[in-house]
């Protein structure tokens, strides 16, 4: 037995083409990612805190209300500057010094570098600003006994909030694509488990006709094939994570022993989905890769691999869906380690991982004990 495992396990690995989709192309994948987002997300620091956005700001004419306004954030949210000119402030900007500048004149201005995160928050600032002086306004038109009563309303909103951790590590926005990334990376196991399956049926491989007609119980097989795929897969999954951790330096949380195990979760579930399709009868090789790529490419679309918030909108709309999709209830039990500390729904998302796992395989086993040939 511990020969055929050997044996099983060299012949897997050396399969190129399976192992590029298993581990090149997920670790190709991260890269661009990396890459793309840049440091869009640099401001959300590991122990929960906010760093100031650096903004400028060119007085023209004097405007107390928002002057006041600004310097209560100073500090807080925003790292403000004084430029003399917005000559200066624009130079700033393109130098990438400042994320925006505020043009304090008869009309508030706000120039932005871009529209990332930080951007659309000095957007968001100039908006509430530009909403509540409006309001106070019409107060002070049509009710201006009530006025003083409004304006301390507005420095009052902290006593209606209260600081809470939400037990995670990270509040970067675009760590979603990345715990997609890892689920798809979980589920690219899947091609491993349907490759194996031609090894085992006689009508896909000489290898195959050879084991159908081995005194070694299938039930046997099966265990082996599952146990050196899983092996390969989750090597794979700890590189994979090892590149992201100290290459890449995404911040996945804390707990690097339950985010492997949630891992090895997904890495059986993937093998199972693999070996289940490689199990189904009368179907060429090529038709099984397809449906492969299809099951491993969809569900990660849906989870957010390509696009992030898709996974929440399709929680809002029908969350069963998500229930039923493997990739997303991937994502979900690493955003509940890395994001949001709720034990309840990991737990939740561990018990589905582990109960589609064990069907599956009951699936695959069942239809390849009934494969009968005429003749090999």
């Amino acid at each position: 037995m511990i020969q055929l495992f050997k044996y099983r396990l060299l012949q897997n690995v050396r399969d190129v083409s399976m192992m590029f989709w298993a581990l090149a192309f997920p670790l190709l994948l991260g890269t661009f990612y990396s890459l793309a987002f840049g440091n869009m997300g640099n401001n959300a620091a590991g122990d929960g805190t906010w760093s100031e956005i650096p903004v400028g700001i060119v007085n023209v004419s004097e405007n107390q209300p928002f002057e006041a306004f600004l310097d209560g954030l100073d500090g807080d949210l925003i790292k403000g500057k004084v430029y003399d000119d917005e000559g200066a402030a624009k130079k700033a900007l393109n130098n990438q010094k400042i994320k925006g500048y505020f043009v304090i004149d008869n009309n508030l201005a706000l120039k932005l570098s871009g529209n990332g995160l930080e951007e659309s928050i000095l957007a968001n600032l100039l908006n509430t600003y530009e909403k509540n002086a409006s309001l106070a306004m019409k107060v002070a038109t049509e009710k201006p006994q009530q006025l003083e009563t409004f304006l301390e309303s507005l420095g009052d909103y902290q006593s209606f909030t209260k600081n809470a951790s939400l037990g995670g590590r990270t509040l970067d926005p675009m760590i979603n694509y990345f715990f997609a990334l890892l689920a798809y990376a979980c589920l690219c196991g899947a091609f491993l488990g349907t490759r194996s399956t031609f090894d085992s049926q006689a009508n896909l491989s000489a290898l195959g006709a050879r084991r159908c007609i081995s005194p070694t119980h299938k039930l046997k097989l099966i265990f082996i094939d599952l146990t050196t795929l899983v092996l390969i897969q989750f090597v794979n999954m700890l590189i994979l994570t090892a590149y992201l951790i100290l290459f890449l330096k995404i911040d996945l949380g804390d707990n690097i022993p339950l985010l492997l195990f949630i891992e090895l979760m997904g890495t059986i579930l993937s093998i199972s989905i693999g070996i289940a399709i490689g199990s189904i009868a009368r179907l060429s090789q090529g038709i099984k890769i397809g449906i492969t790529v299809a099951v491993s490419l969809f569900p990660a679309f849906l989870a957010g691999l390509m696009f992030g918030d898709i996974r929440n909108i399709i929680e809002v709309h029908a969350p069963l869906a998500n229930r039923l999709n493997p990739a997303a209830v991937l994502a979900d039990a690493f955003y509940c380690l890395g994001v949001y500390n709720d034990q309840t729904r990991l737990t939740r998302n561990l018990i589905i991982l582990g109960v589609m796992a064990a069907l599956l395989l009951t699936v695959a086993f069942l239809s390849i004990r009934r494969e009968d040939y005429d003749s090999i």
